[in-house]
């Protein structure tokens, strides 16, 4: 997994739902320019976020390239993505940018010329490109295939993935727009302990609000959206699974080593957990 760029920093999943998404919202949009009318900035901000997401890791002139031919041309773009990842002046404010809220992270250098900086999206940023720029299905899977190193657990699974529960891989959408990760209601919906394990996940990260490395965020979100799995795609009154979506998801896992031994430790974690909190429960009857 490449490794985060020291001078960047983003939290948790509670942080990305409590601050980065709102912050990024607020400042490039909270729905895609293509929709409709929207903030100059904005569209702006969005068009480099999806060059990066369809191309992934690329330097400010890579990214001018993919859509200009003539020199000029990418010099001026190249000068105004760099505007756009360090902030900007206005009327004596400084307005962050893309690297500053997270959404963008340094990526090593490129030495094909003269030595630059290269970027990608962040993990905070793949989430708010699902959340915000109305990607294609395909445009989702394109980005799959050039982030697999940043999100293993689920990005370098996802053809497989696909042939085993099609269109269900897109519910990743859900948690980039901050659903089914602290909210008591997901008891109610499967007979699966789909809330203990998403409320154990928030423990286990709980103190990397400010702070987390990215192979920890990639954790979190990778047992997320695997979890997530265990809520039933339509929900029924009695909360209950089919048996085919019971079959799909033991196939998935039972069928990755890997990914099983991944997934158990973390169901392993959450259950010594649980029996630690019974035990002081248990006390009180003692009192």
């Amino acid at each position: 997994m490449p490794s985060q760029n020291l001078d960047t920093f983003y939290g948790n999943l509670y942080a990305y739902k409590m601050y980065t998404r709102p912050t990024a919202q607020r400042l490039f949009g909270s729905y895609s320019f293509r929709k409709k009318p929207s903030i100059k900035h904005h569209e702006n901000v969005q068009k480099m976020l999806e060059i990066l997401a369809l191309n992934g890791t690329l330097t400010t002139w890579g990214m001018a390239k993919t859509h200009l031919d003539k020199s000029e041309g990418i010099r001026t773009k190249e000068k105004e993505y760099r505007r756009l990842l360090v902030g900007r002046m206005a009327r004596g404010k400084h307005t962050m940018g893309l690297l500053e809220v997270g959404l963008v992270v340094k990526d090593g250098k490129s030495f094909a010329k003269a030595p630059a900086d290269q970027y990608r999206l962040s993990l905070h940023g793949i989430l708010y490109c699902l959340d915000v720029l109305d990607l294609s299905d395909k445009q989702i899977d394109t980005m799959t295939e050039k982030y697999k190193s940043v999100l293993p657990m689920v990005f370098e699974k996802w053809r497989e993935l696909k042939s085993n529960i099609g269109n269900e891989v897109y519910r990743l959408k859900n948690l980039a727009g901050g659903l089914f990760m602290d909210n008591i209601q997901i008891a109610k919906i499967s007979n699966f302990p789909v809330y203990e394990l998403m409320t154990y996940l928030n423990v286990k990260y709980q103190n990397n609000f400010e702070q987390i490395s990215e192979e920890d965020l990639a954790n979190q979100i990778s047992i997320w959206f695997y979890t997530n799995l265990l809520v039933p795609s339509k929900f029924r009154t009695t909360g209950k699974h089919s048996s085919l979506e019971i079959k799909q998801w033991k196939k998935i896992i039972q069928e990755d080593p890997k990914l099983k031994k991944w997934y158990y430790d973390f169901v392993n974690e959450s259950i010594k957990f649980y029996n630690s909190r019974f035990s002081k429960l248990k006390k009180l009857e003692k009192i």
